[in-house]
C-alpha cells in the first residue's frame, strides 16, 4: 500500500499533527529512512547529526527514524520533571529523569516535536507528559482560563507575570505559546517564549 494512502499513525503526545502543522502535505517527496514516495511528511526539528529532508510519519511513529539516525524529536532534558543535577563543586553531572523509559522512548523517540522560538519544550500533568493541542496567543486561550491546571504557575515557569500575558502573548508574535492538554485530566498547560 502506497503510503499516500495509508491513514496516519497515531500519536499519544501529539494528537493532531496536520493541525498543528508538523507535516506538510504540497508535495510528493521520498522518506530519508524507509526510502519511499511520501505525500505526507515532518517538516519540525529533529535532533540528530545526520542531514535529513524529509521523514514520514510512519517511520517517526514506529521509532524506525530516530533508531536510524541516533536522533530525537524532543530534547529528553526539555521535559516537565527534569532537573540538573550537580556535584558538590557545582560541576554538572547530569540530569535526574523521574520519567519510565517507555514513556519517555514514545516522546522524544516517536512523536513528531513542535518548532519553538527557542527550545521546544515539554509539559507535563497527572504523572504523564501532555498531548501537544497547537500554537496560541492570548486570543486564543482567553475564553479557556477556567480550563488550565494552573496558568498563574506556567506563567511564573516561562518567566513572565500573570498579568502581562494578554498584553504580549500573540500567536506569531514575539512571544508564542505552546497549548498542551493533559491526557489524563483534560487540564491545559500553556508554555511560552520570546523570539
Amino acid at each position: 500500500m502506497a503510503q499516500a494512502t495509508r491513514p496516519l499513525p497515531v500519536f499519544k503526545y501529539h494528537p493532531h499533527p496536520l493541525d498543528t502543522g508538523v507535516f506538510s502535505d504540497d508535495k510528493t517527496v521520498t522518506c530519508a529512512c524507509c526510502q519511499q514516495p511520501t505525500a505526507i511528511y515532518y517538516t519540525n526539528p529533529f535532533y540528530t547529526t545526520e542531514e535529513i529532508d524529509y521523514l514520514c510519519p510512519w517511520c517517526i511513529a514506529d521509532g524506525a527514524a530516530a533508531q536510524k539516525f541516533g536522533g530525537s524529536f524532543q530534547d529528553e532534558s526539555s521535559v516537565d520533571g527534569v532537573e540538573a543535577e550537580y556535584d558538590n563543586d557545582g560541576e554538572f553531572t547530569g540530569f535526574k529523569n523521574p520519567w519510565p523509559e517507555d514513556r519517555l522512548v514514545e516522546l522524544t523517540e516517536r512523536t513528531p516535536g513542535y518548532c519553538g522560538w527557542q527550545q521546544e519544550y515539554w509539559l507535563a500533568h497527572c504523572n504523564d507528559f501532555c498531548a501537544f493541542v497547537g500554537y496560541v496567543g492570548w486570543k486564543e486561550i482567553a475564553d479557556k482560563l477556567d480550563q488550565f491546571a494552573d496558568l498563574q504557575a506556567d506563567c511564573y515557569a516561562f518567566g513572565m507575570d500573570y498579568e502581562k500575558l494578554p498584553e504580549y502573548l500573540l500567536d506569531g508574535g514575539d512571544c508564542q505559546g505552546y497549548l498542551f492538554r493533559c491526557l489524563h485530566c483534560g487540564k491545559l498547560r500553556l508554555w511560552a517564549d520570546l523570539s
